[in-house]
C-alpha cells in the first residue's frame, strides 16, 4: 500500500504510538518464556515399580503460538495485575487436627517397628522420631513422648555407651559391623540426650499453658520409667534432677508420688551405690536450696537406702570410721620390684573384666554408701538446728534407724542439739498458753500443727535409741555421755500426758474435729494417708518405747536405781488412772515386765509394813530423785481392780502376781 504525503504524520504518530509499548511487551514475553522453562525443569522423576520415569508435564508437546503475546494489547495495566495475582501459588489448606494425630499415630508406628526390627540399620529413624514430636499439638507431643519411651527401654544396651574419643584412637581399622553398631549407638545417645532435655522442659510445664497438666504427667512418667529400668545408662542425673525438681513442692499430687516411688524403686534396687550418691546428692542440694521447706516424705527418703542393712562403717555429717576387716586389707604387703609390676598388670586386666561384666567393686560400693552416710546425717543434722517444725518426726525417728551406724565422737553434738529441741519445745508449749500468742498464731493458717509433747518423746526415744545402737556400756564410759536430762523431762511429762485426749491418736490419724477446740486451728481434719514409715506412731507407743529405755535399758537391764524404779512405778500407777484402757493396759504390762526384773526393788510399795522412807510423797517433784516415792504406798491398784474394762483387772492381777513372785 503505497502511503501519500499527505498520509506520512498519521502513519508516523501511530508508529510512535506502538513504540512506547515495546519495552513492556517485551518483559511480558520474557517473563512467559521463563515461567514455561521453570515449568519443566520442576518435574523430577519418580520410581515406579522399581524404575525410574520421567513424568510429562500435562500439555507438553504444544507449542504457544508466537504471536499470543500480541494479543489483549490494548488491555491496561490493571488486568496485567489481575493476571499476575492469578499466577501465585495457592497456600495450601490447613489439615484437620483429628487427621493430624491420626497421621503421627501412622508415622509413629512405622518408625518403632523398623527400629524394632532393624534397629542397627535404620538408626536414622531416631531423628524422624524427634522432629514428630515437634509439632505443637499437644496430643502428638504426647504420643511421641510415650512412643519413644517404650522404644528406648527396648533398645538400650546393658551398658553406658562411651564418646569415641574415649574408646581410643579416631585412625583405627574397625569391621564394617563394629562401624555400624557405634554409629547406631552414637545416634542413640544423641537422640536420647535430645529425648531427656525434652522431658525436663516438659515436667515443668504450667497448668494454664494448653495441654500443660497432660504433658507434664506423661514427662514425669517416662523419667520415672527409664530412671528405674535402665539407671546404668547415660544422662541418669538429668533424670534424677527430673524428679528432684519434682518432691521440690510441699503439695504433693500423682506425678509427685511417682517421682516418689521412683527414687525408692532406684534405692532398693542400687548394688553399685553410684546411682544412690547422686540421687541423695541431690536432694540434699534441693532441700538446702529450698531452706528445708520440703516435704516430710522427702526426708523419709533415705530410710530407704540400702547402707541400712549393708554398711558396716561408722560415720558423722564430716568423717566415716571403717571396719577394722577394711583397714587391715588397706596396709600394704612387701613386694619385689617384679610381684608389684605383675600385680600392677592383674589389676588393670581385672578392671577391664569387671567393667565387661558389669561387676561392682565393694571398695567402691563402700565409698559410695559412705559419701550417702555423710550426705544424711549433714541433713538431719541441720534440721535439727533449724528446728523444721513439720520435719522434726521423720529426723528423730531416721536417726534412731541409722543409730548403729553414727561415730561415737558425732554423740555428743546430737545430743546437744536433742536438749535444745527440748528445751525449746517446752518453751514454745508454754507460749502456746498465752491466749494473746495463740491469736497470733491463729491467722497464719500455713503454719504446720506442733505438737511440743510429741517432739520431747521422740527426742528421748532417739535418745535412748542412739545409745542402744552402738556399745553403750564403753560409749557411757568413754565420752561420759549424761542422759539424766531426758529421763528428768521424761518423769516431768508423765501427768500433762495423762490428761491428753489424742493419747492414742496418731501424728496423722483421721478424727473428726473438735467441736469445743480453743484453737480452730487445731480441728483440721488430719487426713493425710499416705504411706510413711516413720512418726506414725502413737503418743502411747512413743511413751511405752521411752520407759522402757529409762527402766529397761538394753545395754545393763539391771543397773536402774531402785529410787527411780520406784519413782516411776507410783507416776505409772497413778497414770493409769486417767489415760484411756488401752494405754493403761500397755502402762501395767510394762510394769509386769519391770516386776519380773526388778520385784525386790519395789515391792515394798504393796506393803506399809515395809516402808523404808520417811516424809511425804511429792508428785510434782522436778527430778523422780526429790520425789521420796518410798514414803507413800500403791493405793491406786485398788481403785484399777474395779476398773469397767475387764483387761484391765486382769492385767492388774498379772502386774501384781510377777511383782510378789519376784521379791
Amino acid at each position: 500500500m503505497r502511503v501519500t504525503h499527505g498520509q506520512l504524520p498519521k502513519f508516523r504518530g501511530l508508529f510512535f504510538q506502538n513504540a512506547a509499548k515495546w519495552d513492556l511487551l517485551e518483559d511480558r514475553y520474557n517473563a512467559r518464556k521463563g515461567k514455561k522453562k521453570e515449568k519443566e525443569n520442576t518435574r523430577l522423576p519418580v520410581k515406579l515399580d522399581g524404575r525410574v520415569q520421567a513424568v510429562s508435564t500435562p500439555g507438553e508437546g504444544l507449542k504457544e503460538s508466537d504471536d499470543d503475546w500480541l494479543e489483549d494489547e490494548g488491555n491496561g495495566s490493571g488486568e496485567n495485575e489481575e493476571e499476575g495475582e492469578e499466577q501465585k501459588p495457592q497456600e495450601e489448606p490447613e489439615i484437620p487436627v483429628k487427621e493430624q494425630i491420626r497421621n503421627a499415630k501412622e508415622e509413629l508406628a512405622k518408625l518403632a517397628a523398623v527400629l524394632n526390627e532393624e534397629p542397627y540399620a535404620n538408626a536414622g529413624a531416631f531423628k524422624a522420631l524427634t522432629k514428630i514430636g515437634e509439632s505443637e499439638v499437644p496430643a502428638i507431643v504426647t504420643l511421641s513422648l510415650v512412643t519413644r519411651m517404650a522404644i528406648y527401654k527396648d533398645l538400650i544396651p546393658g551398658y553406658r555407651i562411651r564418646p569415641i574419643s574415649e574408646d581410643g584412637p579416631g585412625n583405627e581399622k574397625l569391621s564394617k559391623e563394629i562401624r555400624t553398631i557405634r554409629a547406631f549407638e552414637q545416634s542413640l545417645v544423641s537422640s536420647y540426650q535430645t529425648y531427656v532435655k525434652e522431658l525436663a522442659r516438659y515436667a515443668k510445664t504450667k497448668k494454664n499453658e494448653v495441654g500443660g497438666a497432660g504433658i507434664a504427667t506423661v514427662a514425669i512418667t517416662c523419667a520415672s520409667s527409664l530412671l528405674t529400668t535402665h539407671p546404668h545408662f547415660n544422662f541418669r542425673s538429668d533424670l534424677i534432677n527430673i524428679l528432684v525438681w519434682k518432691l521440690s513442692s510441699r503439695h504433693p499430687d500423682t506425678d509427685f508420688d511417682k517421682a516418689l516411688s521412683a527414687l525408692i524403686a532406684l534405692f532398693g534396687d542400687d548394688e553399685e551405690g553410684r546411682p544412690s550418691f547422686e540421687a541423695v546428692s541431690t536432694l540434699c542440694r534441693m532441700m538446702k536450696a529450698k531452706d528445708y521447706l520440703v516435704h516430710e516424705s522427702v526426708v523419709n527418703l533415705f530410710l530407704h537406702l540400702r547402707l541400712l542393712s549393708e554398711f558396716s562403717g561408722k560415720a558423722s555429717k564430716d568423717s566415716v570410721d571403717l571396719p577394722m576387716e577394711s583397714r587391715k586389707k588397706q596396709k600394704k604387703a612387701f613386694r619385689t620390684k617384679r610381684e608389684r609390676k605383675q600385680l600392677k598388670e592383674e589389676r588393670a586386666l581385672q578392671k577391664d573384666m569387671d567393667q565387661a561384666d558389669a561387676n561392682v567393686l565393694h571398695e567402691e560400693r563402700d565409698r559410695m554408701q559412705s559419701e550417702c552416710l555423710k550426705a544424711v546425717f549433714a541433713t538431719y543434722f541441720k534440721i535439727l538446728k533449724l528446728r523444721t517444725p513439720h520435719l522434726m518426726g521423720a529426723v528423730l525417728e531416721g536417726l534412731a534407724k541409722f543409730s548403729h551406724l553414727i561415730n561415737q565422737q558425732f554423740f555428743g553434738d546430737l545430743l546437744e542439739a536433742l536438749k535444745d529441741l527440748i528445751r525449746h519445745s517446752d518453751s514454745d508449749e508454754n507460749a502456746s498458753d498465752d491466749p494473746g500468742v495463740a491469736a497470733e498464731t491463729d491467722e497464719d493458717d500455713e503454719e504446720p500443727i506442733r505438737n511440743p509433747s510429741r517432739e520431747a518423746l521422740l527426742c528421748t526415744a532417739t535418745a535412748f535409741a542412739l545409745l542402744a545402737g552402738q556399745d553403750a556400756h564403753n560409749a557411757k564410759a568413754d565420752l561420759h555421755l549424761d542422759l539424766s536430762f531426758f529421763t528428768t523431762h521424761l518423769w516431768q511429762t508423765l501427768l500433762p500426758i495423762s490428761q491428753n485426749a489424742d493419747l492414742e491418736l496418731g501424728a496423722r490419724s483421721l478424727h473428726l474435729p473438735d467441736p469445743d477446740a480453743a484453737r480452730p486451728s487445731e480441728s483440721k481434719l488430719r487426713s493425710d494417708t499416705r504411706e510413711n514409715r516413720v512418726n506414725l506412731q502413737t503418743t502411747t507407743v512413743l511413751l511405752i518405747r521411752c520407759l522402757t529405755a529409762v527402766l529397761l535399758p538394753p545395754w545393763n537391764i539391771r543397773s536402774t536405781p531402785p529410787l527411780r524404779l520406784a519413782a516411776f512405778t507410783k507416776q505409772l500407777m497413778t497414770t493409769s488412772l486417767h489415760v484411756p484402757e488401752k494405754s493403761a493396759q500397755a502402762l501395767l504390762a510394762l510394769l509386769a515386765d519391770v516386776g519380773n526384773t526388778h520385784g525386790r526393788k519395789i515391792a515394798s510399795l504393796w506393803n506399809t509394813e515395809e516402808r523404808k522412807g520417811d516424809g511425804v510423797f511429792n508428785a510434782l517433784s522436778q527430778s523422780e530423785e526429790g520425789s521420796n516415792p518410798f514414803a507413800t504406798t500403791i493405793w491406786e491398784g485398788e481403785i484399777l481392780r474395779r476398773h469397767y474394762c475387764p483387761k484391765v483387772r486382769d492385767a492388774v492381777r498379772i502386774m501384781e502376781k510377777s511383782i510378789m513372785s519376784n521379791r
